[in-house]
């Protein structure tokens, strides 16, 4: 059953309202939206299309709303969804954009920020402890999340921890299938979830002149070339803008592309919203579009290709196989990126035990809400803006 163009709109545009906190948040907010609350597909079916996102490159959190739509109401849908999640973030950072350039600076949005932060905490939380039954339900798919998670953790690289999981994780449950097949006893796991938030911090910084002269050809040439290469989520996008638009081209500043980053970080959606920033100081609203339909163009062709395979993959064995080991690889991340961003969101190192009390008391209430009473994702973040900017003024900040 094919869902109406209008309210893949509406559903998207709202989530792409509300994404706070980073791919990991963006697709805890979307499996909320999609498989518990709408009945749009099963947890398997999720993860196995967040498995192959993780594969293949391109921004994630724009991939999965695209794949969702796809599902939903085709190659039309694909491009409303992927849009509709990216607009918000886009037209914020456009008005941000506008501002930096006429003003010199971005505005103080921290208090509102650190309630939002642990709310996020609370979303991701949830979708962890659901996502992580499926995906993480034998003991060959555990190891191989957990594993990836450890590596990440001590330092490892995001894409080389994931494909290594990935790898083991299909080798594990191979072993393990013939081992039942020859009469051996499977061992049933439910993993426990332990997870904590996603953050984000604004910087400010004033803007100096970039003098080299911007193509918007070149503009957008690079931008589609990084969204084609680009694995690891929004924060490889950072890399390549330090390498290219600072080092090899000299069209910004360092302390231009901090501000940018920040840009990313306080506006809700994919951080491609970086892009759009970049795109305007460079060469205003033309830049900006170029550079935005540079990065959303390939996720649509990527997804175009790669959607219709992803069932065919489960009627193979070693396919499924390899479906089921990304799916825990993945969910090993999103343990890993939101234990390595609690800081962000809990720690105060003058604070009580290093904490940040309010923080760690808007977490623990989302939490409750979220997985207790499973409120809204939405409810969630409005009430985390709410209760950090009353704890804002109470603090003078």
């Amino acid at each position: 059953m094919s869902t109406p163009f209008h309210q893949l709109a509406a559903v998207f545009l709202k989530l792409g309202a509300i994404s706070f906190g980073g791919p990991a948040a963006h697709i805890a907010l979307m499996e909320d939206e999609a498989v518990q609350r709408r009945r749009w597909m099963e947890h398997g079916q999720f993860l196995d299309l967040v498995g192959v996102t993780h594969l293949l490159p391109g921004p994630n959190a724009v991939e999965m709303a695209s794949h969702i739509g796809y599902r939903r109401a085709g190659l039309v849908g694909s491009v409303v969804a992927g849009t509709c999640f990216t607009l918000p973030a886009v037209l914020l950072a456009l008005a941000l954009a506008w501002t930096y350039q006429h003003f010199g600076r971005i505005p103080q949005v921290e208090p509102v920020l650190a309630g939002i932060k642990p709310a996020v905490l609370a979303v991701i939380l949830a979708a962890v402890v659901r996502l992580g039954r499926k995906a993480l339900g034998v003991w060959a798919t555990a190891l191989a999340g957990f594993g990836v998670m450890a590596a990440v953790m001590a330092g490892c690289d995001e894409l080389l921890a994931f494909l290594l999981g990935s790898l083991v994780g299909v080798l594990l449950l191979a072993v393990t299938r013939r081992s039942a097949k020859a009469g051996g006893a499977g061992l049933g796991l439910l993993a426990p979830m332990a997870a904590a938030g996603s953050g984000s911090s604004a910087s400010v910084g004033a803007a100096a002149a970039a003098s080299a002269p911007v193509s918007l050809a070149t503009l957008g040439l690079f931008f589609l070339k990084v969204a084609f290469v680009m694995y690891g989520g929004g924060y490889v996008l950072v890399a390549y803008l330090e390498g290219d638009i600072v080092g090899d081209y000299g069209w910004m500043t360092r302390g231009q592309l901090l501000d940018a980053v920040a840009i990313g970080q306080i506006t809700p959606g994919p951080m491609l919203s970086t892009a759009t920033f970049v795109g305007y100081v460079l060469a205003g609203v033309p830049g900006a579009v170029v550079a935005t339909l540079g990065m959303l163009l390939p996720c649509f062709l990527v997804v175009a290709v790669a959607n219709p395979l992803v069932p065919r993959l489960r009627r193979w064995p070693w396919t499924s196989r390899l479906l089921d080991a990304v799916n825990a690889a993945s969910v090993g991340l999103m343990m890993a990126v939101t234990v390595k961003l609690s800081s962000s969101a809990l720690q105060e190192p003058a604070g009580p035990l290093g904490l940040d009390l309010p923080a760690c008391a808007i977490a623990v209430v989302a939490a409750l809400l979220a997985i207790r009473w499973k409120v809204a994702p939405a409810w969630l973040v409005l009430l985390g803006a709410v209760a950090g900017m009353l704890f804002g003024l109470v603090a003078g900040r």
